[in-house]
């Protein structure tokens, strides 16, 4: 919980490259400060985040193209926003971040989702068009978990090992390809049981930035099978006894369990937890965005504005916990309406 009465402070913190995925929530840059720490995963929003008010003269038609791992979250935000205002429409497509920069670009979307950040030729395509580029929000924080069945003991697992498992070019070091679970240390049965790998689809920002920080940019093996949504990659681990996949947390279910991952062989395990996110202990720890088509120094019409402060307000940040992510501090959601020119 987000309040000065529990334990500590935190510093909301993270490395960035620009225009390429953020590596860890950790060491570079504090934003607006530090925040209160979440108390044992009982996430709550910020008190400091504004609550939405409804204006008038708000109407008309919205639709948004992108990320398969948002697109739950989207539609909540959606039919939420449709309960203050019945007249506007929303329409939600989620077939991969991949296809959000198109859709922008064309006009064919009004807000584009993503769960990374837009790539440098993706921005390049979209300022050709109209000058200028795109402008993201940041409205959700995500551990990417990775996922077993239920049954599976294993307790943890390091990226060098999950690298072993997923990549056939082990940039993280590892020294032997991992096909089976006694490899990582599972006994008894399991020992012998072969690991079988579901991920994601090349038009997934999840596919992408698993492949960036978990596998060091190295090549997916050709025995990953690929899923063309977050809920069937869970699903499919959920079915097979044997299995391991990512996800974003907010896709977990009872049949299946996160593992606790370590950034380094030996080191402290760290489970997919807001404390953890939150801390930049978990190492695959990121944003999650909604991009729009904003001209400098021009006003949003009042839809996509009001919109954007919907997301980014108390009640869309509920949302966001009761999709399984977590949300967005106050200081981020400031900063991210001041770059859309919305107050």
């Amino acid at each position: 919980m987000l309040s000065a009465d529990i334990h500590g402070v935190f510093r909301y913190s993270f490395h960035s490259l620009e225009n390429t995925m953020f590596h860890k929530f950790a060491g570079a840059l504090a934003l607006a400060g530090s925040f209160a720490a979440f108390s044992a995963y009982a996430v709550d929003v910020d008190p400091a985040l504004p609550s939405y008010t409804k204006q008038a003269g708000v109407e008309g038609s919205l639709k948004s193209v992108g990320s398969d791992t948002l697109n739950n979250l989207m539609a909540l935000w959606a039919e939420s926003f449709a309960k203050e205002y019945p007249s506007v429409k929303i329409e939600i497509e989620g077939k991969g971040s991949g296809t959000a920069p198109p859709a922008l670009i064309s006009g064919t979307a009004q807000f584009g989702p993503m769960s990374r950040p837009m790539k440098g030729g993706e921005t390049d395509d979209f300022e050709k068009k109209y000058g200028y580029k795109p402008v993201g929000m940041r409205v959700a924080v995500d551990a990417l978990a990775v996922f077993v069945h239920k049954d599976n003991p294993v307790k943890c697992l390091s990226l060098a090992q999950v690298d072993a498992m997923f990549s056939k070019t082990r940039k993280k070091g590892g020294k032997e390809d991992i096909k089976t679970w006694g490899q990582v240390g599972v006994t008894g049965e399991w020992a012998s049981k072969p690991v079988s790998l579901y991920g994601r689809n090349s038009a997934s920002g999840t596919y992408g930035y698993f492949k960036e920080v978990a596998l060091g940019d190295g090549d997916y093996k050709d025995s990953v099978k690929e899923q063309p949504g977050s809920s069937a990659v869970v699903q499919g681990i959920a079915s097979d006894k044997y299995a391991i996949g990512y996800s974003g947390v907010g896709y977990k279910t009872a049949d299946v369990k996160t593992v606790p991952l370590s950034a380094k062989d030996g080191g402290t395990c760290f489970d997919a937890n807001s404390d953890n996110a939150y801390a930049g202990d978990y190492p695959i720890t990121r944003f999650l965005y909604v991009y729009v088509n904003r001209k400098p120094g021009a006003k949003m019409d009042p839809l996509r504005a009001e919109f954007a402060k919907f997301v980014l307000s108390k009640q869309g940040q509920m949302g966001t916990i009761k999709d399984g992510f977590y949300p967005i501090p106050a200081a981020v959601a400031s900063q991210d309406l001041k770059s859309l020119g919305v107050e």
